[in-house]
């Protein structure tokens, strides 16, 4: 993870200052650090106070930070006074930090002096030799001028925007990007005289060599509070990620743009920017999906109906009749050759080798676990010949067919989801069941004792962990609308497990063998040649 270190002033409302850059910081999902040079007292409508950090306790928190964590790009903003900024240009060169981001605020947007101006002197020769960027204002642009005794630039179009920059480039920083958010130029690039002529903002990289400028249209929004602290944040983090310096420029530009445009009003004056408006939220910790998912209230009664049936109760109370468990093992047989090869399509899916070995794990499991199905089917009569000639029950084929459809028309993951009904329910049930078995028992030995101890057996449990695992590493990366659609499958495919439970409540062969018997004692053929 790469640390920023944010030196610079506090804002009590949150918009600006070290607080909006801390949001910037995780926005971009950076490890932010303070060192706080003033307080203020502040919202959007103004400065009330401030109150300044001692210089020598500001040098106290850069230097804990710098001495255990380490810095990767260090980034200023309101420093308060000559001696925190000697402060601040000393600690660049005790501890070599090599990437600096310096943002000279000197007055705020409401005109409350952030910066005495006798300390612009100290910036400008002590911190600007040592800053990778420096990213002023026009005003700020012009009074450093001033202070190095050199004559303001009257910007009145694209071209006196990039003679600003070259000039406060000529003080010394390495690169220079000038903010043009305080003089919106009309179409032709022509500081615009009246708001309909307000078409663009331009913002100008000068790095000695090479002039950028990086043009956005202008918006007419009351919400631009801590545009300047946000722009230089977002631009530290960028350089810290390891983009070049244009990139990281456009990108910073390109954030708070949108920053701007996805704002909510706060406050009654100037508002600030949405820093988040391209963060999105998952509504689990990592690891933390399945438990998400059977805790959703669209999840539990779906959940509730496949795991408490009626049939799986009677299962473990040892009353249900054994036709309907016969019927359902025949169907359940037919049914694990499917998953097995809707397994081995997820392996097929698979991008990886983990994950195509975790597949291949499965698919040997439910080989075993087919094994000790056709010896429990034994008991009851049935042999692997036999159930292989029974027809699919539409439950079964629909199901089955369901979860081959998601393999072949979505994603890895969404075939996983699928499978987890079946996957992760069975061995609930049967912890349950088995839990019953011991609390309560049935007068007599229960019949589907077998059943219940092959799901809680060591070799499914583990197999059911190996599945949710590889589900909770590939959850995480997903969007939060993804994961709403990936619910609305494991639902339906919940419902589907239900349906089987139903099917085997009312087994077809049964009813079609009655009928093909009735129709065998009335039906006569007489032919005739």
């Amino acid at each position: 993870m790469k640390r920023i270190l944010l030196i610079g002033g506090s804002d009590s409302s949150g918009g600006a200052g070290v607080e909006a850059d801390q949001k910037v910081v995780a926005s971009h999902a950076c490890y932010a650090m303070t060192a706080t040079a003033a307080l203020t007292a502040q919202n959007t409508q103004g400065v009330y106070d401030i109150h300044e950090t001692p210089s020598t306790f500001v040098e106290k928190q850069i230097d804990a930070c710098v001495e255990d964590i380490g810095v990767d790009v260090l980034k200023t903003g309101m420093l308060a006074s000559a001696e925190t900024v000697s402060v601040v240009a000393n600690a660049i060169r005790k501890h070599k930090i090599t990437t600096t981001v310096i943002d000279p605020v000197m007055v705020a947007t409401s005109g409350a002096q952030l910066l005495p101006e006798s300390a612009v002197n100290t910036l400008c020769s002590e911190l600007l030799p040592v800053t990778t960027v420096l990213t002023p204002n026009i005003p700020e642009a012009n009074l450093m001028l001033k202070k190095a005794g050199k004559d303001a630039i009257d910007v009145q179009n694209l071209d006196g925007l990039k003679s600003l920059a070259a000039a406060v480039h000529g003080l010394g920083p390495k690169n220079v990007l000038l903010k043009g958010g305080h003089l919106p130029l009309s179409s032709d690039y022509k500081v615009a005289k009246s708001e309909d002529e307000k078409q663009v903002v331009c913002n100008v990289l000068f790095a000695g060599d090479s002039i950028d400028v990086i043009e956005f249209p202008h918006q007419k929004s009351e919400n631009t509070h801590g545009t300047g602290c946000s722009l230089a944040s977002a631009l530290a983090c960028n350089l810290a990620l390891g983009h070049d310096l244009v990139q990281s420029v456009i990108a910073a530009s390109r954030y708070v743009d949108a920053g701007i445009k996805s704002a909510v009003k706060l406050g009654r004056g100037s508002g600030p920017i949405n820093h988040f408006h391209s963060l999105q939220v998952l509504p689990f910790a990592p690891g933390g999906f399945v438990d998400y998912l059977l805790d959703r209230k669209d999840v539990q009664p779906a959940w509730y109906d496949f795991t408490h049936h009626e049939f799986v109760e009677q299962m473990g109370a040892g009353t249900l009749d054994p036709d309907a468990f016969k019927y359902y093992m025949i169907q359940d047989y037919l049914y694990l050759i499917h998953f097995a090869r809707a397994n081995a399509l997820a392996g097929y899916k698979a991008k990886n080798m983990d994950d195509i070995a975790g597949a291949a794990t499965i698919v040997t499991h439910i080989k075993n676990e087919t094994e000790l199905h056709i010896n429990e089917c034994k008991e009851f009569g049935l042999t692997v010949e036999m159930m292989e000639k029974y027809e699919e029950s539409q439950a079964c084929t629909a199901y089955t067919r369901y979860v081959l459809d998601i393999g072949q028309s979505e994603d890895w993951l969404a075939l996983q989801i699928s499978l987890l009904p079946c996957l992760l329910g069975y061995g609930m049930i049967a912890r349950r069941l088995k839990k019953m078995q011991e609390t309560n028992p049935p007068e007599t030995p229960n019949r589907y004792l077998t059943w219940i101890n092959n799901y809680v057996a060591e070799d499914y449990t583990a197999a059911v962990k190996k599945g949710c695992e590889l589900i909770e590493k590939h959850a995480f990366k997903q969007s939060p609308y993804r994961i709403e659609e990936l619910v609305k499958i494991f639902i339906h495919a919940t419902k589907m497990e239900t349906g089987f439970w139903e099917m085997a409540s009312a087994p077809e062969p049964r009813k079609q063998e009655k009928r093909e018997s009735e129709t065998r004692k009335t039906h006569h053929n007489h032919i005739r040649w």
